[in-house]
């Protein structure tokens, strides 16, 4: 097979972000549309019988298909409903029913050809409404983003107006509409004069615009409430306590759509349609969006998606499984190395997804040695290897790879990144000294596990235990419990300090559960420098509810008295028990998506159940790996890079060009900005030089944040303010094009008299031989029958005959290179 050139001329480098912006891959040609909607074989109703209680009781029907292959598809929004008696019960165009009077009533169904009747039983719709101000008011200011952090719920109101974020504090909001202000907010008297309904409806001038009209039922929601005297409700009425959505799953085809119906269960068993008054989110835009009334939309790439739905701090998700459109006939036998293989296969033949070919020499050796070590391959390794034709060669390179001081360098950048080693925070003395013990740990190759716990439950003197050096920056017992949340278990609990996680289970005691662990840890100054200790029996309290909260790993009951000794032992032993089901699946994620440019869960510090992972089978089997092998990082490695998945081609096929879920082909990866820069340095075979730090010292070295330097700011290296994976920028900017097209450095670097093309102009006269050394030494590889024609070309038509006029032709080439995409982005 030829290769086709993956370099671009420096001219039209712009389409590098362009490229990077379309997700990863090559430019490919567009990818057909999912044909018609299936032909229903059959055509059901959900449900096929209704009872309505109450006076403001409705419930939506869905109307489903199946096709000839058995494959459930949605019909809801192309049925038509009809009520036979409409003086008992009326319904929507989109099939909700409402009641109108008691009794018993019909509604008609058509959809593909066919008539359905559901039976409707309509009781208590004359009953007078009791209103209850949390479970009837809240849900309104909820679902128009009335207290959401943009509008009134932010820390300082919006117009002398404030709300509790999520409404996590009902009496405080009831205080805020009814009595604050001089009651000028709500009348009830007069409702629909109200300043609450008149900036609502827009009639009155209101920074959000219209929320919802005047015949909506958040209108006659709070008109109503107004009206029956402004009730605050029983402090026991029963409350939301789970919901469901329906359908839980389904198989959807490209370009469908699929109605969902969400239905709120209370503490007292009543069951309530809320799917108009839930707000949703997808985790995947690019897949599917949904729409504020829980309308499912499926775009044209392939893959796996959650809806999460959310009511009153309850959550729950749809999934929906979307493969490509079109027909395999016969998939193609493809090489299983180990379990990874496997499962990954197992997904992509359920995608109707092929995987691509298999990574030159070249692609691999330049891909590993840029994931394990993070830095290129010399012009002399890529040359051996690929005359390498040993069938272990690519296992025996990772194993060398392995025995590199790069290697411990590399990841304890990344460590330090999370663990927040920071100068000026620290000194500098005591940032080096955390920072060396996280080398020193990954470069004995220590376990993952005693990592952890080691840095839970550092103690004594900051000389002895740098690795305290984490609470040192992360003062706060908050903070450190969020902090330690995210890093090790890879879930955000900081949004809990104040209210019930928005798209998660955690509550305020869950997170000041967490907390109390770090309340006894103090810092004192000694003769022989700072001393880490646990001490006291400190109390940690609800700030909102004054209930007192005793120390508790999350997901786990409360005790019922404080714990005795040093606290975090008790959450160091709970965190790195194998039996623990977040720790060992973040650290198995984290290492998965560095190597494959992508998490299962994705991002991969937001773990939670309306963000599932994409494989979880996968997911599951890598973590249980990685416990197998006593949490052996390079176990781990060994085992993802020995995969046949991760040694696939960055080029797309016919099927899995929009593929970038589920690792069918290698992702284009941004380099880390200290990779990016070593290896400019390290092709032009001049070193960078860093204020403050002595010469020759490498980007990947740099255990100080705090070093300036504009290519490392540009490129988006992280200050280590916070342990979000986002600090380090990961995508792409025109200053960065322009910085590589542009840079006077760089270009001294590569006209540098001592630099690697001055070298190589002198040391081979042969044009051909030249052009060999400059790709093996840019792309780890020899360059196709093409690409060294057009440079040997260049070279000969240099205007001149010295060696000044080649050289000169030679960096114009060198330049290209380096400014392409195959040097700059890892594939």
């Amino acid at each position: 097979m030829t290769r086709q050139p993956f370099y671009l001329t420096v001219p039209s480098m712009f389409v590098w972000i362009v490229t990077l912006a379309s997700a990863g891959v090559l430019p490919v040609e567009s990818v057909a549309g999912s044909p018609n909607k299936p032909t229903a074989k059959s055509v059901h109703v959900d449900p096929e019988k209704v009872d309505l209680i109450g006076p403001i009781a409705k419930h939506s029907i869905l109307v489903n298909g199946r096709d000839h292959a058995g494959v459930e598809f949605d019909l809801t929004r192309d049925a038509t409903f009809r009520s036979l008696q409409p003086d008992v019960v009326t319904v929507t165009d989109q099939g909700v029913v409402q009641p109108v009077s008691d009794g018993k009533g019909v509604v008609e169904v058509q959809a593909a050809g066919r008539t359905l009747r559901v039976q409707i039983r309509v009781d208590g719709s004359h009953d007078p409404r009791t209103f209850h101000f949390e479970n009837d008011i809240i849900p309104v200011l909820t679902r128009f983003g009335c207290n959401m952090s943009g509008c009134h719920g932010k820390a300082e109101g919006q117009n002398g107006f404030k709300l509790s974020v999520f409404g996590f504090d009902p009496e405080g909001d009831y205080d805020a509409l009814v009595k604050e202000a001089r009651g000028r907010r709500v009348s009830a008297t007069s409702p629909e004069a109200s300043l609450l309904l008149q900036k609502a409806i827009n009639r009155m001038p209101h920074g959000g615009g219209a929320r919802f009209d005047e015949d909506s039922w958040a209108y006659s929601t709070l008109h109503d409430w107004m009206l029956s005297g402004l009730a605050v409700g029983a402090p026991d009425a029963p409350k939301v306590e789970s919901i469901s959505v329906t359908p839980q799953e389904r198989r959807l085809r490209m370009n469908a759509s699929q109605q969902l119906r969400v239905v709120a269960r209370y503490t007292d068993g009543r069951q309530i349609d809320v799917t108009d008054r839930a707000k949703y989110q997808s985790n995947n835009e690019g897949i599917a969006s949904v729409d504020e009334f829980g309308l499912v939309s499926v775009g044209s790439v392939p893959g796996q998606v959650a809806i999460m739905a959310s009511y009153m701090g309850a959550v729950n998700i749809f999934q929906a499984l979307i493969p490509r459109a079109g027909t395999i006939e016969e998939y193609p036998e493809v090489t299983e190395n180990n379990f990874v293989d496997g499962l990954v296969y197992a997904k992509l033949k359920k995608l109707n997804l092929t995987p691509s070919e298999a990574a030159t020499d070249g692609d691999f050796l330049r891909r590993v040695y840029l994931d394990v070590i993070g830095t290129l391959p010399t012009a002399e390794e890529a040359r051996a290897f690929l005359a390498d034709e040993r069938p272990s060669r690519r296992q025996r390179v990772v194993e060398e790879l392995f025995q590199r001081p790069e290697y411990s360098a590399y990841w304890a950048l990344k460590w330090a990144d999370l663990l927040r080693v920071d100068r000026d925070a620290l000194g500098h003395r005591n940032a080096y000294a955390y920072y060396s013990w996280i080398r020193k740990f990954l470069a004995e190759n220590r376990p993952l596990d005693r990592f952890v716990y080691d840095v839970l439950t550092a103690e004594g003197p900051l000389d002895e235990a740098p690795q305290g050096g984490l609470f040192q920056v992360v003062k706060k017992p908050g903070e450190r419990a969020s902090t330690i949340s995210q890093v090790f278990l890879g879930i955000r609990i900081d949004c809990a300090e104040c209210h019930h996680h928005p798209f998660d289970r955690w509550s305020q005691r869950d997170y000041y559960g967490m907390a109390d662990f770090f309340t006894q840890l103090q810092t004192k100054k000694t003769s022989r420098g700072e001393f880490l200790l646990a001490a006291g029996n400190p109390e940690t309290k609800n700030p909102r509810t004054g209930e007192v909260v005793f120390a508790h790993p999350l997901g786990t009951r409360m005790p019922e008295s404080a714990v005795e000794g040093d606290r975090r032992v008790v959450l160091a032993e709970w965190m790195t028990a194998s039996e623990n089901p977040w720790f060992a699946r973040n650290l198995a994620n984290r290492i998965w998506a560095h190597f494959m440019g992508r998490g299962l869960v994705d991002p991969v510090d937001d773990v939670r159940a309306t963000n599932p992972p994409s494989n979880p089978e996968l997911l599951d089997a890598l973590a249980t790996h990685l416990i197998e092998q006593k949490f052996d990082i390079q176990a781990l490695i060994r085992t993802i890079t020995s995969s046949a998945v991760y040694q696939r081609s960055s080029r797309p096929n016919e099927t899995n060009a929009r593929d970038e879920q589920n690792y069918s082909r290698a992702l284009l990866k941004q380099m880390d900005a200290e990779v990016l820069l070593d290896a400019v340095s390290q092709v032009t075979g001049v070193a960078e030089h860093f204020d403050g730090v002595s010469s020759g010292q490498r980007a990947i070295e740099l255990w100080d944040s705090q070093v300036l330097h504009y290519f490392l700011g540009l490129f988006g290296r992280p200050i280590r303010k916070s342990a979000c994976e986002c600090e380090r920028m990961s995508e792409p900017s025109v200053a960065q094009v322009l910085h590589l097209m542009n840079s006077p450095k760089i270009h001294n670097k590569l006209t540098h008299d001592d630099g690697t093309i001055a070298r190589m102009n002198r040391a081979y006269p042969s044009d051909e031989r030249l052009i060999d050394e400059l790709y093996l030494t840019f792309f780890s590889r020899y360059p196709t029958t093409d690409e060294k024609r057009v440079a040997v070309s260049h070279l000969e038509n240099s205007g001149g005959d010295g060696i000044d006029s080649r050289r000169d032709a030679l960096v114009d080439v060198a330049w290209s290179l380096l400014n392409s995409l195959e040097f700059t982005l890892n594939h």
